[in-house]
């Protein structure tokens, strides 16, 4: 296949690595393929309905490096869902009547682009496949390689998703400067709310990179300062059954001995229960243009704070959340190696025109290969079975009771 022109494209929500995977395949092109022109659209599909796109020079190709050291993405995120027309109409992306995949498949051929690499989620690899397919359907080819990226690290069937670890990391640290406001009254409650919409793994690994760093501490029990109260008292993801009454009972005799309840909580968790709520309050809560709730109007820290405050006699109560301080920063070492092997195979395939999604594929003996895109999917659930999950869970008290729904 000749390949004269590729595009890049980052969608969806952020995650720690956006800006190193636009980096990491400048490089891979410019130092394999440097006659191959590239472009980015800006804001994804967003860019792309409206054409709006950077040129890469000389002078960024010689400087990709320097997007390792950064979150966030140079090139601009948006959701933007190319068969929801209504909503692209709506927002002024194309006009009433126009089929956004048309709109979108015009721009590619209209630039010349050979390669399109989106570095997004599920929702933004599903789309991509939903423009190949047009594409291919009219005539012209394109491939299209995704990069998987999503904090939540919940994309079937792919084991461990750009992005994920260096999340985690960022939220035990931000965590620690949470919990150190539990002094700050008496009978305090802390509520660390962690990104997560289905997927309980963000959370679950955040907790166990904080604890990690209780491990490297030392403690002063005489003048207050103890492991007890710096520890996590309970974690609770979608994929574990909650009984709240339960649960207060057992954290009101911690609340008693230690004076404080420290909790990590999942946004996801709880969800169904918030959403039944509001919904038959005649207050349906708010979606995106893929239908997902918007978390963010529902509250679910707040919404768990009010329910364990009064069972807990708190009399100061904290919520806090990490998420969008953890899904900006730049990826740490163990991303910036997966990032690595997952652009140069993506630049690979790309120039052997073979499309899918890079990741190691979990239904294929771990592989790192470019998985078909009717295979990807989102929602993966975590596994709550795992070992060090469930060692994590009896260390602090609590019991594992996988949720009938998981």
């Amino acid at each position: 296949m000749s390949v004269r022109r590729v595009a890049l494209l980052t969608a969806g929500g952020f995650a720690p690595c956006l800006s190193s995977a636009v980096g990491g395949l400048i490089e891979r092109y410019t130092e394999i393929a440097p006659e191959i022109e590239i472009i980015a659209y800006e804001h994804g599909y967003y860019g792309l309905l409206r054409g709006d796109k950077i040129v890469v020079t000389d002078e960024v190709r010689k400087n990709a490096g320097v997007l390792h050291r950064f979150g966030g993405s140079p090139i601009g995120n948006s959701r933007v869902k190319l068969t929801n027309a209504k909503d692209c109409v709506k927002r002024g992306l194309v006009k009433e009547g126009e089929d956004p995949l048309q709109v979108a498949a015009e721009q590619l051929k209209a630039d010349g682009v050979d390669v399109l690499h989106t570095i997004g989620g599920d929702d933004t690899n599903t789309t991509a496949a939903d423009l190949a397919a047009y594409l291919a359907d009219n005539g012209y080819g394109l491939t299209v390689v995704g990069l998987p990226k999503t904090i939540d690290n919940d994309v079937v069937p792919i084991r461990q998703s750009l992005g994920a670890w260096t999340a985690a990391e960022e939220a035990a640290g931000f965590a620690a400067n949470i919990i150190g406001e539990h002094r700050s009254g008496p009978r305090m409650l802390i509520v660390h709310e962690v990104m997560g919409r289905h997927c309980g793994w963000l959370t679950a690994a955040a907790a166990a990179e904080y604890r990690k760093w209780l491990d490297t501490q030392e403690w002063v029990p005489g003048i207050g300062l103890t492991r007890e109260r710096w520890d996590i008292h309970a974690v609770f993801v979608p994929e574990l059954a909650l009984d709240i009454d339960a649960e207060a009972e057992r954290l009101r005799k911690v609340m008693d001995e230690q004076g404080n309840v420290n909790i990590f909580l999942s946004e996801g968790a709880g969800m169904h229960e918030i959403v039944d709520q509001l919904t038959a309050a005649g207050t349906p809560p708010e979606r995106d243009p893929f239908g997902h709730v918007k978390l963010d109007t529902i509250n679910p820290g707040q919404w768990f704070a009010k329910q364990f405050a009064e069972k807990l006699g708190a009399e100061k109560t904290m919520v806090q959340k990490s998420g969008y301080y953890s899904r900006a920063a730049a990826a740490n070492a163990e991303d910036l190696r997966l990032i690595k092997s997952m652009t140069d195979l993506a630049v690979e395939c790309a120039l052997r025109g073979e499309s899918g999604v890079i990741g190691h594929d979990e239904e294929r003996g771990d592989v790192l290969r470019a998985i078909e895109f009717p295979r990807i999917a989102g929602g993966k659930p975590f596994d709550v079975q795992q070992e060090w999950f469930g060692a994590l869970l009896s260390d602090i008290g609590q019991q594992l009771v996988p949720a009938s729904h998981s």
